[in-house]
Formats: structure tokens, C-alpha cells, sequence
């Protein structure tokens, strides 16, 4: 398939303001794109390589371009993906001017818009509102299958583009044959957020009340001996956390998929800040020292998997009951029944007490929507908190001068792409973290100007405020009062930011 009507419907996707217009057009291009295409063309559209991340940034992609355009495209997908490969894979000391080369031959064949695609492309900002739900519904239109098979086999594979490959070249029975497999991690199921224990017990019938810890989201792989510790972005991250391997390879159980958190704990068993917990999470070096230094405790609060039975299908309650089988009291969430808002409140007191942010509030007749934000899944935390992601940041004065202090903040959009700003704050912010977001945020820097510096909407940081008020200032209408940062959050990605819809509904909710 040529590049030429991918970027055509990517700007007629981003001008259309209805979801399913959207769908449809989508749809359309997966049809023309056929079986052999597919995967690449759905890469494409949801602003993703296959290759993932590969070393390329501004300064590299400034330096490769030709200074001019093609007249004619002759660029087809499978280019695009071969000199992406080659990228990725240039190394030695030599590497950095190939790398230029490769993108320098690439754009050249591209005439302005196909450039243009491409450098969206690259610095992941192809923000035309092409997100997953949609791409969902939309592969499930090319390929007349229903939507509901397609989101699961994307639930349980975490590659939309197979899941496209498999829609198109087999139908429905293809996607029946994807389930879930030792070593190869679901998407996390995330939760909703609740304003109260009145209004989280108002939405659920019979529910467990448990300890939201303030850690690192893991995924847990058991066969025999062999364990594997994935992130909640799906990184493998065993090297870094081998108190946790060591914990789960002792357990009874021959195969098991655990769903949990893994945090630094203080002696007195409190939760030191999660920029601590950072500090070990996803380390490759000097382990060993570290480990001694900051060790990781590790509880779980659910289980996907059991010696061949596959529990994603399974009420919670079921899940919770094997759980609690194959794993000690000692590596477990505290948990609770809930039986009205007063048992909400007295673990949340608890929690609260002991350091940790609040409590999770579950459906005990629910499945486990991997991958979903769903209403089965609440979460209660007295402080306001938003996920947001860095748009930009200024330049700090006075004792901040050198430093880039104040931030942009912007909530995600789901329906147009891209993200809507909630507006500023340099609050919360200690020397260190002011230290490393300047050298962080330029690192992802796309322009500037004489005060502000802006960047690749990828950074997403954890933001506590007090209320939200209407403001003519911001394009959303809507503006964070008194914004505070509580820490970033380098396990999260720009998707998993909080939406537009979810302040909306805050601001509506009243304080």
C-alpha cells in the first residue's frame, strides 16, 4: 500500500468530529490496505512504530531532512517500516551520521505532507484522534468481525496490529485462538474514580474494599522456576527486582499470572515517596547496591492465570479465591468485604494512617476488562489527583533562573486526539525534580521560544489540586485551581493520562 492515502486519511480522520466518521473512514483505508498491509497501516494510524522507540530525536531529525520534496510519492508502507528497521539497528561509531542518511533517503522520496506524517510519526505526535477504541471498532468493520472479538484478542495479545493481521486473514476463528500465555503480559484492567465511599458503594452491589499502594503496577509470569516481572507499559523489568522474582518462584504453584504493586517500604513499614520506589523500578545497573540500600516489597491483588486455567473470564471473587490459595497473607493487598460506605471509610482510615493514598473499591461479579477503565473498578482517594501530560514548561526567575520551573499541563482527548490544556504550575516542585524535568524535558523538546520550551506530549506526571474552575483562558473551558505536583509518573504513557471527559465530569460533580 502507498503512503499517500494513509496521510490523506489521517487528515480527513483529525478533521472529522464525529466518532464514527471517524471509524468509517478508518475502515475504509484497512480494506484497501488488505492482509498484507494491515498491521502496518494500523502501526501507522495509531501513531506507533513497530519497532518501537528508535533513537531518533529532534536534533537528528532536524539535521536529516533534504531541505526539499518529492512531486510524485513513490514511498509504499513496507519503505517506511524497512528504514525504520534499519534505524533501530545502526550501531557502532559510524552510527549517527547512517542514521541521518536513512532518514535523509526516506523523506527525500515523501512530498510535504508524507514528510510531515512521518515526523509526527517519529517524535509521536500523530495526535488525529485515532486512538485504540476506534481503531478497534474500525478493524472490526474492514474485516466484518465483531467488535467484541477483536477487542479481546487485542486485550489479550497487547498488538493491535496482529490482532488486524489475524482479522483480515482468518475472521472470527483466528481471533478465537488468542488467549492468554505464560510470558507474554495482558494490559493492565485500570479503574475509575470515585468521590466518595457513598458514591463508590452507590455504583457497586456486593464489592471488597482493599489498599491502593502507591507503587510500581507489575505483572507477574510463574512457570516452574522461571519468573518474569513485566511493567505496566508491558516492559520486562525481572532484572530490577529480584526480591520479587525470589518471592514468587517459591510459591506451591507451578504457573501462575499475578496481577500487583511493588513499592519501598520504610522500616516502620510506611511507604517511602514514589520517586524512591522509582529509583529501583526498571534499574539495570548497580542492583545489588540498591537493593541493600532501598529493598522492594511487593503485594498482589489478583490472579489471570493458574496452572492452565485461564481466570480473566472469572468473577473477581473467583480470582480473589485462587489468589489467596496460591499466594501467602504476607505478599496479598489488605482486603475487606464491603457491605455499605461505612467499611469504605474505616479501611480508608487505615490506609490513610498508615501512608498509603487511599483504596481500590472492586465488583466482586466483575471480569477483568484488561486494558479498560471501567465502572468495576473504583478508585477513592481524598486528595484530587489527575494524570496529566507535559506540554511545555517555562523558564524559572530568581532561585529558579536555569531552571525550566513552570508547566503546562494538558488532559488527553479521546475523541480529537491531541491534549487540552488545564493550565500551569511550578508548585511542588523540589530540587532535585526541577533538576532532572530540565534536562528530561529538553531531551523531548520539539521548539522554543524566549521563555517556554516545548515538548513531545509524552512525559505524565501526577497532579493534586483543589478544585476545578470554568476559565475562558483554555480552549477546554475548564482550568486546575491551586495545581501542585505529587511526582511523575515514568511507568505511565501519554494514553494512560487522564481524559478531558473524566475533568469534565469532576468539575460537574462539585466539590
Amino acid at each position: 500500500m502507498k503512503l499517500a492515502p494513509l496521510v490523506e486519511t489521517s487528515e480527513r480522520v483529525r478533521a472529522a468530529s464525529g466518532r464514527r466518521e471517524k471509524i468509517g473512514l478508518l475502515a475504509e483505508t484497512l480494506r484497501a490496505a488488505g492482509p498484507a498491509d494491515v498491521g502496518l497501516a494500523v502501526s501507522y494510524l495509531t501513531g506507533r512504530l513497530p519497532q518501537g522507540r528508535i533513537g531518533v530525536g529532534p536534533a537528528m531529525l532536524r539535521d536529516s531532512h533534504p531541505g526539499e520534496a518529492a512531486t510524485v510519492s513513490t514511498l509504499v508502507l513496507r519503505d517506511l517500516d524497512r528504514a525504520f528497521a534499519d534505524v533501530a539497528s545502526t550501531a557502532g561509531s559510524a552510527s549517527v551520521e547512517s542514521r541521518k542518511r536513512l532518514l535523509r533517503d526516506l523523506l527525500a522520496r515523501g512530498m510535504p505532507e508524507e514528510q510531515r506524517f512521518v515526523t509526527a510519526l517519529l517524535f509521536g505526535e500523530l495526535r488525529q484522534g485515532a486512538n485504540e477504541g476506534i481503531m478497534v471498532e474500525a478493524i472490526a468493520k474492514a474485516a466484518e468481525v465483531p467488535a467484541a472479538a477483536v477487542r479481546r484478542s487485542a486485550m489479550l495479545s497487547g498488538d493491535l496490529s496482529e490482532v488486524a493481521g489475524a482479522a483480515f486473514s482468518g475472521g472470527e476463528a483466528e481471533l478465537a485462538g488468542f488467549g492468554l500465555r505464560l510470558f507474554r503480559p495482558v494490559q493492565p484492567m485500570l479503574a475509575s474514580p470515585a468521590s466518595s465511599p457513598e458514591d463508590a458503594m452507590a455504583r457497586l452491589d456486593e464489592a471488597a474494599v482493599e489498599l491502593k499502594l502507591d507503587g510500581a503496577r507489575v505483572q507477574v509470569h510463574k512457570a516452574g522456576a522461571d519468573v518474569r516481572v513485566f511493567s505496566r507499559r508491558l516492559r520486562d523489568v525481572t532484572p530490577s527486582v529480584p526480591e520479587l522474582v525470589e518471592a514468587v518462584a517459591t510459591l506451591p504453584i507451578d504457573e501462575l499470572v499475578l496481577d500487583g504493586e511493588t513499592l519501598a517500604l520504610k522500616p516502620d513499614g510506611r511507604p517511602h515517596p514514589f520517586q524512591a520506589t522509582m529509583r529501583r523500578f526498571g534499574r539495570k545497573l548497580d542492583v545489588s547496591a540498591l537493593r541493600a540500600e532501598l529493598p522492594l516489597s511487593s503485594f498482589f491483588f489478583d490472579c489471570l492465570y493458574a496452572d492452565g486455567d485461564t481466570l480473566i473470564d472469572h468473577p473477581t471473587g473467583r480470582r480473589l479465591e485462587v489468589l489467596e490459595s496460591a499466594v501467602p497473607p504476607g505478599l496479598l493487598v489488605r482486603r475487606e468485604l464491603a457491605r455499605g460506605p461505612a467499611d469504605v471509610s474505616a479501611l480508608l482510615a487505615i490506609a490513610r494512617g498508615s501512608g498509603h493514598e487511599g483504596v481500590m473499591v472492586k465488583d466482586l461479579a466483575a471480569s477483568y476488562a484488561a486494558g479498560r477503565r471501567g465502572k468495576s473498578w473504583l478508585k477513592l482517594k481524598p486528595a484530587h489527583t489527575l494524570d496529566l501530560v507535559v506540554l511545555a514548561a517555562e523558564w524559572g526567575h530568581g532561585r529558579r533562573k536555569g531552571w525550566l520551573s513552570n508547566l503546562h499541563l494538558g488532559a488527553r482527548d479521546p475523541v480529537g486526539g491531541g491534549f487540552v490544556m488545564l493550565g500551569k504550575t511550578f508548585k511542588g516542585l523540589t530540587d532535585e525534580l526541577l533538576a532532572w524535568q530540565t534536562d528530561a524535558l529538553q531531551r523531548i523538546e520539539v521548539a522554543r521560544d524566549r521563555y517556554t520550551v516545548y515538548v513531545e506530549p509524552r512525559l505524565v506526571v501526577e497532579i493534586a489540586f483543589n478544585e476545578i474552575q470554568e476559565s475562558p483562558r483554555y480552549p477546554g473551558g475548564l482550568a486546575l485551581r491551586f495545581a501542585r505536583v505529587r511526582a511523575y509518573r515514568p511507568e505511565k504513557s501519554a494514553e494512560d493520562a487522564d481524559t478531558i471527559d473524566t475533568v469534565r465530569a469532576i468539575h460537574a460533580a462539585g466539590p
